[in-house]
């Protein structure tokens, strides 16, 4: 009788072990992420931005949706405004933080980065 319960709780520790395993590319797939840059394209039919990194040929398109929250905020300033996404234009800087999937950022948080003079 111990024998089968030694079997049984090794056999139930060996399934989960394996369906952990197949959750694990899931999780890498969707990572938390953050990525800045300056504002190439706005399509807001599409509901995205292309954002090239600063100094750098590489962008990434960042696509948003209703639950975006989008701010402005000065640098170095601990004030943060809400703001509507018509507001950010072509050549504005953000920063944008949301999940990576399949290259695309998926953004809950879009910081349009004002300069001291704006």
């Amino acid at each position: 009788m111990l024998k089968s319960v030694f079997v049984l709780f090794c056999w139930a520790v060996i399934a989960s072990t394996a369906l952990a395993a197949q959750d694990a590319p899931a999780q890498k797939k969707m990572q938390r992420a953050r990525w800045e840059g300056e504002v190439v394209r706005n399509s807001p039919d599409k509901s995205t931005l292309t954002v090239r990194k600063v100094g750098s040929s590489d962008e990434r398109t960042v696509h948003y949706d209703s639950a975006t929250r989008w701010v402005s905020q000065e640098h170095g300033s601990k004030n943060v405004n809400n703001i509507d996404p018509t507001q950010v234009k072509d050549g504005d800087r953000v920063i944008a933080r949301g999940v990576w999937d399949n290259g695309v950022l998926y953004a809950t948080l879009i910081s349009k980065r004002l300069s001291h003079s704006q």
